[in-house]
């Protein structure tokens, strides 16, 4: 099998392999990605939440792709699109980078050594952008699982969807068990990423994070950024919030027209090899 050149990095324990396709066609199969997915938890060297390809830059402007362990292709990733920002700053010796994701443009800023803040873009808050299967209150969702009602959901789109449920200590629940169930639940056409959180004060939040398509995650920079307009929009906290991860913080600020910029750490940059 032949083997290829990869980076692995993470951003807070959310784990990536990035592939460089901006000289050479580099074709990984679904099959295949869902492969090598499955053999993470057996093989450290290509351990990953997401699989994400640099595609050839376009005026300045490096569009990525984006697959999650299961095969899926989706359409951000917060902390993988920090980690490609940096890894491309060090390439090209520069310290801002635009990346395009299949939904939106991403202006990405390296601040001091290994700090990377993404201007994320707004919200969508439409249900049939979220998307939702039926139009009704996104900011009041109440969903039956196994029985038990988990009630004032809040539902948007900051790239991706993602539904957040606001509790008393969001490790109470168990999101092995009701994190797949959430995710698939017939309200959400495509999906959703799931959080409960623990609003700890105005500016800090504690999250707990089922990924889509990827599992329990340890970070997820998307889910950061809609948990910090969620509470926000509720009144729960201030504009300026640390998110609190099993690894480290994402600091959120989202101004006035609710543009997020979402700043925090990444990793070195390690590299590994890939059979295909």
């Amino acid at each position: 099998m032949p083997l290829i050149n990869a980076f692995r990095m993470d951003g807070l324990g959310n784990r990536f392999i990035i592939i460089d396709r901006r000289e050479n066609t580099i074709h990984i199969p679904k099959e295949k990605i869902i492969h090598l997915g499955n053999l993470k938890s057996f093989h450290r060297n290509i351990e990953f939440d997401q699989m994400i390809f640099i595609e050839k830059e376009i005026n300045n402007v490096f569009p990525i792709t984006i697959f999650n362990s299961d095969g899926g292709e989706v359409s951000a990733c917060g902390n993988g699109s920090r980690c490609v920002a940096y890894l491309l700053s060090k390439h090209l010796n520069n310290k801002e980078i635009k990346l395009k994701t299949k939904n939106r443009l991403i202006n990405a800023k390296i601040i001091g050594e290994s700090d990377v803040q993404l201007e994320m873009g707004k919200p969508e808050f439409e249900w049939r952008k979220i998307p939702l299967k039926e139009k009704l209150d996104h900011k009041n969702i109440t969903l039956n699982i196994d029985g038990k009602e988990f009630t004032d959901g809040f539902s948007l789109n900051v790239g991706n969807p993602h539904i957040i449920f606001f509790v008393k200590d969001c490790f109470d629940y168990d999101l092995k068990i009701l994190g797949p169930k959430i995710e698939n639940h017939k309200l959400f056409p495509e999906r959703t990423n799931v959080t409960f959180a623990q609003v700890d004060n105005e500016n800090n939040i504690t999250v707990n994070v089922w990924e889509r398509g990827a599992g329990l995650t340890k970070a997820c920079g998307t889910a950061a950024c809609a948990t910090a307009v969620a509470a926000l929009i509720k009144k729960l906290t201030k504009n300026d919030i640390n998110i609190k991860f099993e690894e480290g913080t994402l600091n959120i600020k989202i101004d006035t027209s609710l543009n997020i910029f979402m700043r925090g750490p990444v990793s070195g940059i390690k590299h590994t090899k890939l059979e295909i």
